[in-house]
């Protein structure tokens, strides 16, 4: 699943590529909702009060193209790695489910950003449960529609509040939200053009990699410009990842190498 072979015998990924992944149920969940006119509408109008009104970064398409691929390379890593999920499981559902509602939270997760930038993932839990009562029943008997919506909407709940996920694949969406940390792509507000932390630690991380891990299922690999870098990772990612239920399967590493000089010049874990 969206991977290649990095000639050492091991499996990089690229989360912000559009790929197919191998499960004909998620491509059809996919090809659907890509093509839905009210889905597409929403990723243009969900911009506008954290972009234009609050002065943030880019919460629309391509951040939902992002986020949703790094969750399912997340996903898929924690598979290979021996990870059991249970959310699709404890519901009755088909493993083949757990990809799915894991690419539905992720696309609907910030749609709750045309109501309010402040509270969004309470605003978003309507807005979707309506999107999904018209989605779902396309794939879905009744039963499953039900226990499908509560999943989605369990792992959007969880993404950015103090509520804490119950679900491996509500902690999945969550890690990967936070893993949308490019130069200038920060979670967390910026000043432009200011000098603060915030705005230089957004503007440190040069690339995020995700990777099988030796002693875990996944290594997060960040690379760092400037070591103001660490503030963003430890801030936002590590605040991401606690109580995630996925902690213990991911190590992050970040690499702190000078603008212009390829050598390595610092390596810290978090």
């Amino acid at each position: 699943m969206a991977s290649a072979d990095r000639g050492d015998g091991g499996r990089t990924y690229d989360p912000s590529a559009d790929h197919a992944f191998p499960d004909e149920r998620l491509n059809e969940v996919l090809a659907f909702i890509d093509e839905d006119e009210e889905i597409q509408a929403y990723l243009d109008a969900q911009n506008v009060n954290p972009v234009d009104r609050k002065g943030y970064n880019d919460h629309g398409r391509k951040h939902i193209g992002i986020v949703r691929n790094r969750a399912l390379c997340l996903y898929d890593l924690l598979k290979t790695g021996g990870v059991e999920f249970n959310g699709a499981r404890q519901q009755g559902l088909d493993e083949a489910d757990e990809a799915v509602i894991i690419a539905l939270a992720a696309t609907l997760h910030d749609i709750g950003h045309v109501v309010h930038r402040d509270d969004h993932s309470y605003y978003s839990i309507p807005l979707s449960a309506d999107i999904l009562d018209r989605v779902l029943p396309n794939f879905y008997d009744v039963g499953d529609v039900v226990r499908m919506k509560g999943e989605v909407l369990h792992a959007i709940l969880c993404h950015h509040t103090e509520e804490k996920p119950l679900t491996l694949e509500a902690g999945v969406l969550r890690v990967a939200d936070g893993l949308d940390m490019e130069r200038g792509r920060s979670r967390m507000p910026y000043e432009r053009g200011g000098r603060g932390i915030n705005t230089l630690s957004s503007q440190a991380i040069r690339q995020v990699s995700l990777r099988e891990g030796d002693t875990t299922a996944v290594l997060v690999e960040i690379e760092m410009t400037d070591a103001a870098g660490v503030y963003q990772v430890d801030e936002l990612l590590n605040a991401k990842l606690e109580g995630s239920l996925i902690e213990d399967d991911i190590r992050i590493v970040a690499i702190n190498i000078h603008e212009g000089d390829d050598q390595l010049v610092e390596r810290i874990e978090l």
